[in-house]
């Protein structure tokens, strides 16, 4: 057996040291990525959608000249970028100061601070913004205030917003959608089917989605490449699924896949939110006099990351999971691969104890197999 060369271990405080995750966002998916690598992670980066600016959509111009036209009554910005992409599509086809002017007559809400930024840079002035950002106290707030026979514009964000609209409209609203950018796929769908390998066969500890149709378009190109399946049992499993807020986590819950998101939807958030919830999903041991904290592909002593290969990593895991019991050499044995023989286990927990730092910490016991040294005598319990 052949296994990759360690890099020397370092010590760190950066809580996702030892682990990677992958991020599936389009737009910010730098800004994203560097925060992680900031907090330790390793990162695997492919976006799962494209964003298509509508400047030359004759659907948005029609809705447009329609509003400048006949003002809206209510119109709701969802998000700081569709409104702006609005106001600068408007630009190109020099219709922006009728449209503005219709706007100044219509009461504005905004779904959150970003939308309320947009209206302002703008030139207006927002009626009303729910302090949650939620799509969910906008629609409160209209059914409360009485929409019967008014006209109610709504920005979409990238795809529609059904249950939204239906309830206006079934309240008495005529809703105008205002359709400012689409998702599609990725033109190039190679790094994205790279992440989706690297997520079903076990080299990502997790997920980020800062987007549903992200979430959805993830989905989508596994069903295309015929990896639904393990996708998906792999986010049930032991890949935690990251989303910004609720509504991103949307397309992930209708396949039983269990989300996590912090109270506020920003990626700043997300990150400390991952921070959090990533690292209690291993086991910290105490361990011949060493604290050992496991990551996805390292394994901290006393705060040194000690980054493992594969084929050491499963090894580590197995002796983790039922910490001070014995593990037979025959059950070791199925983690080292199906080419693995009758001395690799000797072999490599050889590696694995060079690897971690410290021979004591992996204990021989003579003619039954191996277990981890722990310090504590009632948890060394033997099957």
């Amino acid at each position: 057996m052949t296994e990759t060369v360690h890099a020397p271990p370092t010590p760190t405080t950066a809580p996702l040291a030892g682990f990677t995750v992958a991020v599936t966002a389009a737009r910010r998916a730098d800004e994203l990525a560097a925060m992680l690598r900031r907090k330790g992670a390793e990162v695997v980066a492919a976006p799962a959608l494209r964003i298509v600016p509508l400047s030359d959509d004759q659907r948005l111009a029609a809705v447009s000249s329609e509003l400048a036209r006949r003002p809206a009554d209510v119109v709701v910005a969802t998000t700081g970028i569709g409104f702006r992409g609005w106001v600068e599509a408007c630009e190109t086809w020099g219709t922006v100061e009728p449209l503005l002017a219709s706007l100044r007559t219509s009461r504005l809400l905004a779904r959150g601070p970003k939308a309320k930024g947009a209206i302002r840079a703008a030139g207006l002035t927002e009626e009303w913004s729910p302090p949650s950002e939620s799509s969910a106290e906008v629609l409160d707030y209209l059914l409360a205030t009485g929409v019967q026979g008014l006209r109610v514009a709504i920005q979409l964000h990238g795809e529609p917003l059904p249950d939204f609209t239906a309830a206006l409209r079934l309240a008495g609203a005529d809703v105008v959608e205002v359709p400012v950018y689409r998702w599609t796929p990725p033109e190039d769908t190679a790094p994205l089917d790279r992440l989706i390998e690297a997520v079903t066969t076990g080299g990502v500890d997790a997920v980020t989605f800062t987007s549903a149709p992200a979430a959805a378009g993830l989905l989508a190109r596994a069903r295309t490449n015929g990896q639904a399946d393990a996708l998906v049992s792999a986010l049930r499993g032991d890949v935690l699924a990251m989303c910004v807020g609720p509504v991103t986590a949307r397309p992930l819950m209708a396949q039983d896949i269990p989300t996590v998101w912090p109270g506020r939807a920003r990626i700043g958030a997300q990150v400390r939110k991952l921070t959090e919830e990533l690292p209690n999903r291993f086991p910290t041991l105490d361990v011949a006099g060493h604290r050992l904290r496991l990551r996805g592909h390292a394994v901290l002593v006393d705060g040194t990351v000690h980054t493992l290969s594969p084929t050491l990593m499963r090894l580590m895991r197995e002796l983790a999971r039922r910490p001070g019991q014995v593990r037979d050499r025959a059950h070791l044995l199925t983690c080292l691969g199906e080419d693995a023989d009758a001395h690799a286990v000797e072999t490599a927990v050889a590696r694995l104890r060079t690897a971690l730092g410290d021979s004591r910490i992996i204990q021989t016991v003579v003619k039954r197999g191996y277990r981890l040294a722990l310090d504590t005598p009632d948890c060394a319990a033997t099957p």
